[in-house]
C-alpha cells in the first residue's frame, strides 16, 4: 500500500538558527568555507554570487519571479535573512552512492515588493554545491494558488568561460513530433555567449569550465508535478544565461508554460556543484541532497541488468521466439530482467506474452515492457499507445500488468517539460508503485531527483544514447568522444539509460551490414561501469555467448549497476575518463580513450593498493586481454585509440 506523502524540500535542520537580520546584504559559506555566495539588494533588485577557493565563479546575477501574486522581480524591499545549519544522513538503493551525509549551511533572504507581499529565497550551500530555491508563502491572501509565469534567475559567469552544454531542441521537431527530449549533441569548449543551435536555449545540467580556473555544473532538481522544467535561454556574449520556461508549442500546444501550485509554493531548486577540478561534479549528490521521498512503499523495486533484442535486432523482434531467444540470453548471462520494446502488442499479444512470462519466471528473468506515452501530444504511431495517457485506463493496464508478473515499464515519447507533462512523469511513476512496477522512461526530460522521490523510479534516457550507434556511423565514429562527455555532464546528476556493451563487429542482426564499431572491447566493458544506470540495458546479442571471449561474459554476469561509492579518478571532457566505482568490497575501474590517438596514464588507486586485480584491456585489434596483476600504490594503463580497460578485485 501505498502512502502519500507531502512533498517537501527541506532537510532537517540539526544545527542552531540566527535571527533574521535587516541589512541590505547576506554571506554564507560552505562548512569548510571554500564555497561562498553572497546575496545583495541592490536598486530594488536581488542578486547572488558565488566564488570557491576565492576565486570568481559567478558574477552578480539576478535573482526573482513573476506570479499571479505580484510581481517579485524589481522594487523588492529587504525584509531579513536567517542562517541555519543542515545536516542529514541517508541512503540510496538506486544510485552511485548508498550512504550519503549531507552537511551544508542554509541562507533564507526575504524580500517585499510594492504590494508587500513577501518571497524567500533558499540557499544550501555545501562544500562542493549549492542549491536554491524560491518559496511564496501565503502572504495573508484569500488566494489558495499561484502561477509562476517567469523567473528571471540569472547565472553570469566571467567571460572567458566555456560550456559543455546541449540545445535546446524546438516544439514538435524531430522524428514524429517527439522533441524536445534531450537527445542532442554537446559542444565541446564552446565560448560562453555562442547562439545555440536551434536559438532556442540549452536543457541541463550545463558544464562550464570557469575562465580556465574552476569548474561549475549547473542543474535543476525536486521536480514532480509541482512545477514546469526549465531550461537555460542563450547566453549573452558576457556569459549571462537566465532560466527558460518550456516553450509554447511543446506536447503540441497543449497546456500552459507557467506553472500553479497551491501556497505556500516552493519552485525547484537549480544547483551548482563547483570546484577547481571535476571531482565534485562526477561525485556530487546535490540532486537528491535537497529533495525528500514523495511517496513510499513496502513493495521492493529490484535494479538490475538487462537483454534487450530491439537495440540491434530491431521492431522485427518483438515477437515471441526471439523473445524466448533473448529469455534464454538473460539467463545466461545471469541478467535479473528482458526489455521487450514496441509492438510487442500487435507481435506477441496480451495472451501469449502472459505465457512468455510465465516462461521468463521459470528462467529467474523478469519481464519489462514498452509503452508509447503520447495520446495526442505528438504522432509517434509506435504501440501500444493511449494506455499511459489517462488515470483510469493507466491502472487497469497496470493491473493487468502486475497479474501477468511483469516487473515494470518503459515509457517513452513525452516531448516536452511543461507542468502538465511533469505531472503525467510524477502520476505514472504514483500508480505504477500501487502496482509494484518500476519505470524507465525514454524520450523524456531530465530526471531531477527522483531516484530519491519515487522508490520505484530506475532509470532514464534524456541523452544521445546508443540507439544512435545502430542509425548513423557518425555516432559510431565519435563515440568515443562523446562517452567521455557523458559521466560529466548528464550522468553526473541522474541515472542515464544509454544501453551500453556491443561486441558485435557491425550493429545489426546478420552483420552483413550496419554501422561499424570503432571502439575496442575493453571499451565496451568499460562502460559498464562507466556508465551508471539501475537497470542497465546491454546492447549484447545471443552470437556473442559463442564468439567471445569467457572472461568478457563472465565480467557481464557479476558487475553491479548500483554502487556504494562512485570517485572520479581522472579524465577531462571529450578526451578521457577514469571512474571508480564500489559495491560491497569490490572496487570496479573503468578508463576509456575519446581522443584519436594511443594513451598512456599513470593513476593512483589507492583503494586497491596491495591487492591482485583482474584487469581487462586492448589487445590485438579490437580484441583485448584479460590480466592479473597485484597492484601498488599507481597503476600505468595504454588505451589504444578508442580503447578502455577495466579493472576490479
Amino acid at each position: 500500500m501505498i502512502k502519500r506523502t507531502l512533498l517537501c524540500f527541506l532537510a532537517t535542520a540539526l544545527a542552531g538558527t540566527e535571527a533574521f537580520s535587516q541589512q541590505n546584504d547576506a554571506l554564507v559559506k560552505s562548512p569548510d568555507n571554500q564555497l561562498q555566495v553572497n546575496v545583495r539588494l541592490r536598486e530594488g533588485k536581488a542578486y547572488y554570487s558565488v566564488t570557491y577557493a576565492g576565486k570568481q565563479v559567478l558574477e552578480p546575477s539576478q535573482l526573482g519571479l513573476m506570479s499571479s501574486i505580484g510581481d517579485f522581480s524589481q522594487q523588492l524591499r529587504w525584509a531579513g535573512a536567517q542562517k541555519r545549519g543542515v545536516q542529514e544522513q541517508y541512503t540510496l538503493d538506486r544510485a552511485k552512492v548508498s550512504k550519503v551525509d549531507y552537511k551544508a549551511n542554509e541562507l533564507r533572504c526575504a524580500f517585499t515588493n510594492v504590494n508587500k507581499d513577501t518571497i524567500e529565497v533558499l540557499f544550501r550551500v555545501s562544500n562542493r554545491d549549492l542549491a536554491f530555491s524560491y518559496r511564496i508563502p501565503q502572504n495573508g491572501k484569500g488566494a489558495v494558488a499561484c502561477t509562476v509565469e517567469k523567473e528571471v534567475t540569472g547565472f553570469d559567469f566571467p567571460a572567458a568561460t566555456t560550456t559543455f552544454i546541449t540545445p535546446q531542441a524546438l516544439p514538435m521537431s524531430g522524428w514524429m513530433k517527439t522533441k524536445p527530449s534531450y537527445e542532442e549533441t554537446y559542444t565541446l569548449e564552446e565560448p560562453v555567449g555562442t547562439a545555440s543551435q536551434y536559438k532556442a536555449g540549452y536543457t541541463f545540467p550545463a558544464l562550464f569550465h570557469v575562465a580556465g580556473r574552476a569548474w561549475a555544473l549547473v542543474s535543476e532538481t525536486g521536480v514532480a508535478g509541482n512545477y514546469v522544467g526549465t531550461h537555460l535561454s542563450d547566453g549573452t556574449a558576457d556569459g549571462l544565461y537566465t532560466i527558460a520556461f518550456p516553450q509554447s508549442g511543446e506536447n503540441n500546444g497543449q497546456g500552459p508554460v507557467s506553472a500553479t501550485a497551491a501556497l505556500p509554493l516552493q519552485t525547484s531548486w537549480k544547483t551548482i556543484t563547483v570546484g577547481n577540478d571535476l571531482k565534485p561534479v562526477v561525485e556530487s549528490t546535490v540532486a537528491t541532497d535537497v529533495v525528500k521521498p514523495v511517496i513510499s512503499s513496502q513493495k521492493i523495486f529490484s535494479p538490475g541488468r538487462a537483454a534487450w533484442s530491439w537495440i540491434v535486432w530491431q521492431d522485427s523482434s518483438a515477437n515471441y521466439n526471439d523473445q524466448v531467444t533473448y529469455i534464454n540470453l538473460a539467463a545466461n548471462l545471469k541478467a535479473e530482467y528482458v526489455l521487450i520494446d514496441a509492438f510487442w502488442d500487435t507481435q506477441i499479444g496480451k495472451e501469449k506474452m502472459e505465457e512468455l512470462a510465465r516462461y521468463a519466471a521459470s528462467k529467474g528473468v523478469g519481464l519489462i515492457l514498452w509503452y508509447n506515452s503520447n495520446g495526442s501530444r505528438n504522432d509517434a504511431p509506435l504501440t501500444p499507445k493511449n494506455r499511459m495517457n489517462e488515470r483510469a485506463v493507466r491502472r487497469a493496464e497496470m493491473a493487468w500488468l502486475q497479474k501477468t508478473g511483469i516487473k515494470g515499464l518503459k515509457v517513452d515519447f513525452f516531448g516536452g517539460d511543461k507542468q502538465a507533462t511533469m505531472q503525467l512523469y510524477h502520476d505514472i511513476l504514483v500508480d505504477a508503485a500501487d502496482f509494484g512496477l518500476v519505470i524507465n522512461f525514454h524520450g523524456a526530460t531530465l530526471p531531477r531527483g527522483w531516484e530519491r522521490m519515487y522508490p520505484n523510479y530506475v532509470t532514464s534516457e534524456a541523452v544521445l544514447a546508443s540507439e544512435n550507434l545502430v542509425f548513423q556511423q557518425a555516432f559510431c565514429d565519435n563515440y568515443p568522444k562523446t562517452a567521455t562527455i557523458y559521466p560529466f555532464t548528464r550522468n553526473a546528476v541522474a541515472p542515464m539509460d544509454f544501453g551500453p556493451v556491443f561486441l558485435n563487429k557491425r550493429l545489426s542482426r546478420t552483420q552483413q551490414k550496419g554501422s561499424l564499431r570503432r571502439t575496442t572491447d575493453a571499451f565496451e566493458m568499460a562502460t559498464a561501469v562507466l556508465f551508471f544506470s539501475p537497470v542497465q540495458h546491454w546492447g549484447l546479442t545471443p552470437d556473442n555467448l559463442q564468439g567471445e571471449p569467457e572472461y568478457l561474459l563472465d565480467f557481464i554476469r557479476q558487475v553491479p549497476t548500483t554502487w556504494d561509492e562512485t570517485h572520479l579518478i581522472d579524465g577531462y571532457p571529450g578526451k578521457y575518463c577514469v571512474i571508480a566505482r564500489r559495491k560491497g568490497t569490490k572496487w570496479y575501474v573503468a578508463a576509456v580513450n575519446g581522443e584519436p590517438e594511443e594513451k598512456t596514464l599513470t593513476i593512483a588507486l589507492p583503494m586497491l593498493a596491495n591487492k591482485e586485480v583482474s584487469i581487462i584491456k586492448d589487445g590485438d585489434g579490437q580484441a583485448s586481454t584479460l590480466q592479473k596483476q597485484r597492484l601498488g600504490t599507481t597503476v600505468t594503463l595504454t588505451l589504444k585509440k578508442a580503447g578502455g580497460a577495466v579493472l576490479f578485485n
